[in-house]
């Protein structure tokens, strides 16, 4: 009697450590290796020679032991989806607000350090173009042909890369765009779900990554403002050559005829 109650309660303990551990698998696998046990026990239990017990109490005690075993089996079949904690539709939806919130955030983050290179690297090309074509201009009338040309196949390269950094800021700022407005989208979301600290956090990442962005755009507005003095300079200057020129055929003219 005291063997088979112990089984009983060994059956017993192992289903309450299912119902207490049902998220973790290997405790399930450990609990249903003592099922297996206490069945064992009834095995060698009923193999026992009659006489040690009477009839009637080892019939209970059996049927006892037999339907603990039973639940413990009926508690081990039940799916494992349905043991999930049963959190709330309100919980699980604030916790989504916030990984969107987090993943929206890193989208923001990579397009804006994407969006100030590219308008770094305009800039200094443009600057680059400025300093040699002033060079140019300052040396008019100063180089040989093939000096001319060379200058001439430096400002052009110049002219070339400036042209695909600025489509490639155009490009990246379209991106960048999106990607402010997907986290407005992810920090309403969050506000309206009851995540106010992951809207926050969002709302904060927006306003430094335009805050960025907006000194990047300065550095090259300011080089496209130079640029332009520069191709005012140039029709002047080019301008005043011509003149020269201009005038120094004349007086050749004069001098031949004299």
């Amino acid at each position: 009697m005291q063997t088979v109650g112990q089984c009983s309660v060994c059956v017993s303990r192992a289903a309450g450590r299912l119902l207490r551990n049902q998220t973790d698998i290997s405790l399930l696998q450990t609990n249903k290796s003592v099922l297996r046990r206490g069945a064992a026990c009834l095995s060698f239990l009923s193999s026992r020679k009659p006489g040690v017990q009477k009839l009637g109490q080892w019939t209970d005690t059996a049927h006892m032991s037999i339907a603990s075993l039973s639940i413990g089996c009926g508690l081990y079949a039940i799916p494992f989806t349905q043991q999930v904690e049963n959190l709330s539709h309100e919980s699980l939806i604030r916790r989504a607000a916030s990984v969107v919130t987090d993943s929206s955030s890193t989208f923001l983050s990579r397009t804006t350090l994407a969006l100030i290179d590219a308008l770094t690297d305009y800039s200094k090309t443009v600057h680059t173009r400025i300093a040699v074509q002033r060079r140019y201009l300052a040396s008019l009338g100063k180089l040989t042909p093939a000096e001319e040309d060379s200058f001439q196949e430096v400002i052009n390269g110049q002219r070339a890369k400036a042209s695909e950094r600025l489509a490639e800021c155009k490009r990246l700022e379209s991106t960048w765009i999106n990607a402010v407005h997907l986290c407005k989208m992810a920090a309403e979301a969050a506000h309206t779900s009851g995540a106010e600290h992951a809207s926050i956090i969002v709302r904060t990442n927006i306003q430094v990554a335009q805050s960025q962005v907006e000194e990047a755009r300065k550095l090259s507005m300011d080089a496209d403002k130079k640029l332009a003095e520069t191709k005012v300079e140039e029709i002047q200057r080019m301008a005043e050559y011509a003149a020269f020129l201009e005038d120094s055929e004349v007086q050749e003219a004069y001098l031949r005829e004299d």
